[in-house]
């Protein structure tokens, strides 16, 4: 990391996809109002997905040593609250030599040290919740913020503006009755078959896996749908999977993301705030299916938002079996006229502008 430009934000927090996209969308509309690049630090965490995606995206990484604290009592919570102490020193170094205009708390492990340290150091901090419940992160956080954008409307924080969640410059701007055939031809869809998408998450999701690989092992003369099944690096050796056919295409990790909604007429999937916003901003039909024990049940919340807005079919995770996504695959690609339905409830709950009005938040509050 080179201290040669003036650091004007630190952008903290990671972990999982979920948070590392809307940070580095936030960035991305930082340096798009006039920010240099080099400017802009992420901080994240050590364990996590970020370490790979940031850089890709262009901006300075610095990762933090240890690892989230438990919500139980276990033996591993003392390595963790040594890893947390020692990641809010060097945190807190960090800011100092630093010296950026604001620092802005994304939520996940590194966001909390980050944010500390500021406080102590009088920089102005600005929270980016993504989830219609608040994660302990940045409620902890928030007693200090100066402001909180938040995704969904009603999210309990101080000081909050309704922004929207930012989602991958890709995502924007996708029109999908005009761009759907093209996206087919790219992932070679063969004519008369409907894709349907599954995916649990960057990690992925066993109870999702299962029902899908039970599912598909029945379905054999089937030649009206493609299920591209992103199975996600965490089950990809461990579910017994059925071989690729025309039919199936298993996917351990999918870097084009918005090529895959683009051409799908259906989704399955968990509902972390990132791919509801996605789910929206692409105005795909889904299914959702909350992650089950998520804190503060989260994901159920996120999931209701694009229920009532009639985008979505909300399925509790103890209740996806083999049959059943084959019954729900069956009952919504069989009604042409709910799909469309359900793709303008969608449309109706996206907010495009979200990363510019989370940059223009931050810039409103960081210090002169």
């Amino acid at each position: 990391m080179s201290d040669a430009t003036p650091t004007y934000a630190i952008v903290a927090g990671g972990g999982t996809a979920g948070h590392v996209n809307p940070g580095i969308a936030i960035a991305e509309a930082l340096v798009s109002a006039g920010h240099d690049l080099a400017a802009i630090h992420y901080v994240g965490s050590a364990r996590g997905i970020e370490r790979d995606m940031v850089p890709k995206a262009g901006f300075a990484l610095v990762v933090l040593p240890g690892r989230g604290i438990q919500r139980k009592l276990t033996l591993g919570n003392v390595s963790a609250i040594a890893g947390l102490i020692k990641a809010t020193f060097q945190a807190f170094f960090l800011v100092r030599r630093l010296r950026p205009k604001v620092v802005v708390s994304l939520g996940g492990y590194a966001s909390v040290p980050c944010a500390f340290a500021a406080r102590l150091l009088k920089v102005p901090v600005v929270i980016a919740e993504q989830n219609a419940v608040p994660g302990a992160a940045n409620r902890v956080v928030s007693r200090w913020a100066k402001a909180c954008a938040i995704s969904f409307p009603g999210t309990d924080l101080p000081h909050s503006v309704l922004t929207g969640n930012p989602v991958r410059p890709e995502m924007r701007g996708i029109n999908r009755p005009e761009q759907h055939a093209a996206a087919r031809e790219r992932l070679n869809i063969p004519e008369g078959r409907r894709l349907v998408t599954v995916y649990g998450g960057s990690l992925g999701a066993r109870r999702i896996n299962q029902a899908v690989v039970e599912a598909v092992g029945s379905w054999n003369d089937r030649d009206d749908l493609v299920v591209r099944h992103l199975i996600g690096a965490r089950d990809w050796d461990v579910i017994d999977r059925p071989p690729e056919t025309a039919g199936y295409v298993p996917v351990k990790y999918e870097a084009d993301m918005a090529t895959v909604l683009t051409a799908s007429e259906l989704v399955v999937c968990r509902a972390g705030a990132s791919s509801v916003a996605e789910l929206a901003a692409v105005a795909v039909p889904s299914v959702l299916v909350p992650l089950p024990g998520a804190p503060g049940d989260h994901q159920t919340a996120n999931a209701q938002a694009m229920v009532d807005a009639g985008g979505a079919v909300l399925v509790a995770d103890g209740d996806l079996t083999a049959s059943v996504f084959g019954e729900l695959v069956d009952e919504l690609l069989g009604d042409t006229e709910r799909l469309e339905a359900m793709a303008a409830g969608a449309a109706s709950v996206a907010r495009l502008d979200a990363a510019d009005q989370v940059a223009a938040l931050v810039m409103e509050h960081a210090r002169d």
